[in-house]
C-alpha cells in the first residue's frame, strides 16, 4: 500500500489528508498545533465572485473552491461529520455609490455564466438591506448574492481530520524536521512514498532544512467576536462593506467582525489594543449597536502568502517525492478544501481539474 505523510494540519493539510485517505492509501498527518494557525482563528466568507481582483489564476482557485463546498459537505455528512461550520446564508455587499453598485452587479452577472452557484443577484434598498441584517445602522444600499456562504475554519478543519481518521488516516501531534534528508517526527525517522508540506505561515522551516527557500510570508489577523442577546442571528447573510472588513454571524447571537491586516509582527499571538480598536470602529461604522455589545473573544491567526500573492501547488524544487503547497492567504477557507483535493490528485498521478503548472513552486 502506498504511504503519504502530510506535515501541517490546517485547512489545506486536513483536506489533503482526507482526499488521500479516500483513495485507500496509508496517510499520516503531522501537526504541532502552533498558536496562530490561520484555519483555527478564521471565520470564512465564501463569496469570491464580486471581487475586483483581476488575477485569473487566483480566481480559478476560489471559483472552484466555492463550487466544491456543496459536494464536500455532503461527503462529510455521509461520514457522520455534520458539524462542518458551513452554511449558505447569502451575502450583502454594501455600497452607496450607484455606479459602483451597478458595476458590482455587472461583474457578478458576467461571472454567473460560468458559476451558476452564485444564484440570485439583486440590488437591495436600504430598507431591504436592514431587513436582511437588522443590526445595520446606516442607510446602505447593497447587492444581495444568494449563493454566498460562511464557514467556521476550526469546525471545517476538524470535520476533515475526523473524516480522514474514519477512512484510516493516522494523526500525530508532533514536530517534524529533516536531518540529512530524512524526516524525523518527534525525533523518530519516518518514511513514505511522498511527503507533503502544508505548514502555512511556518512554511519556510522544512524547505530551508532541505536547502530551499520558499519565501513564505504572513500577515497577522485579529478577529473579534461579539455576543448580542435575544436575536436569532443564525440565518443572517455575510456583510461585505466597501472596505476589506466584514461582519458575519453564527447561531445564538454570535457576530464576528474582521479583520486586521498586520505586517512584520513575527509570531506574536497577543491581542493588541490597536487591533481591538480598529475592529470595533470598523464594526460600529456599520452596526452602531455593537459598541455596547459584549466582546466574547478575539482570535489571532497568521495568513500565509507566497510571492505575487498567488498560492503554489506542486513538487518542492529539486525533490521528486516532496510536495509543497502554501500561500492561500485570506482565501484559505474558500480555496483550501478544493486545493487539498487537487493536491491529492497530483500526488496520485490523477488528472487535476486545473492546470497546476500555473501554480508550480518557483
Amino acid at each position: 500500500m502506498s504511504s503519504y505523510i502530510i506535515v501541517g494540519g490546517g485547512i489545506l493539510g486536513a483536506s489533503t489528508a482526507y482526499h488521500l485517505a479516500k483513495r485507500d492509501v496509508k496517510v499520516t498527518l503531522i501537526d504541532r498545533h502552533d498558536k496562530g494557525q490561520a484555519s483555527a482563528a478564521a471565520a470564512g466568507i465564501i463569496c469570491p465572485w464580486i471581487s475586483q481582483r483581476r488575477n485569473k489564476k487566483w480566481y480559478a482557485l476560489v471559483k472552484n473552491g466555492a463550487s466544491y463546498y456543496k459536494q464536500l459537505v455532503e461527503e462529510l455528512e455521509s461520514l457522520g461529520e455534520s458539524s462542518t461550520g458551513y452554511k449558505r446564508v447569502g451575502a450583502i455587499a454594501l455600497q452607496n455609490d450607484p455606479k459602483k453598485l451597478q458595476k458590482m452587479l455587472e461583474r457578478a452577472l458576467e461571472k454567473r455564466i460560468d458559476a451558476p452557484e452564485i444564484g440570485e443577484l439583486k440590488i437591495l434598498s436600504p430598507e431591504e438591506t436592514k431587513v436582511r441584517f437588522p443590526l445595520i445602522s446606516e442607510d446602505f444600499t447593497s447587492l444581495y448574492v444568494e449563493g454566498a456562504a460562511r464557514v467556521d475554519g476550526s469546525a471545517m478543519r476538524d470535520a476533515l481530520i475526523n473524516a480522514a481518521k474514519k477512512l484510516g488516516a493516522v494523526v500525530i501531534n508532533g514536530d517534524a524536521t529533516f536531518s540529512d534528508g530524512v524526516l524525523l517526527v518527534n525525533g523518530h525517522s519516518m518514511e513514505a512514498d511522498a511527503i507533503v508540506l502544508t505548514a502555512g505561515a511556518w512554511g519556510n522551516e522544512l524547505p530551508q532544512e532541505l536547502g530551499v527557500d520558499m519565501k513564505v510570508s504572513f500577515q497577522k489577523a485579529q478577529i473579534m467576536h461579539f455576543q448580542v442577546n435575544e436575536l436569532e442571528t443564525g440565518e443572517w447573510p455575510v456583510v461585505l462593506p466597501p472596505t476589506n472588513q466584514y461582519l458575519l454571524t453564527f447561531d445564538n447571537g454570535k457576530v464576528v467582525a474582521g479583520s486586521t491586516y498586520e505586517e512584520n509582527t513575527g509570531y506574536d499571538t497577543s491581542v493588541t489594543e490597536a487591533g481591538k480598536n480598529e475592529l470595533i470602529e470598523s464594526a460600529v461604522s456599520i452596526a452602531s449597536s455593537l459598541r455596547s455589545a459584549e466582546i466574547s473573544e478575539v482570535r489571532v491567526g497568521f495568513r500565509p502568502y507566497t510571492p505575487e500573492f498567488l498560492p503554489v501547488i506542486g513538487k518542492l524544487p529539486g525533490y521528486e517525492s516532496i510536495y509543497f503547497s502554501n500561500g492561500l492567504g485570506a482565501s484559505g477557507l474558500t480555496a483550501g478544501p478544493f486545493v487539498g483535493s487537487e493536491l491529492a490528485r497530483l500526488i496520485l498521478g490523477e488528472k487535476t481539474i486545473l492546470d497546476l503548472t500555473d501554480y508550480a513552486p518557483m
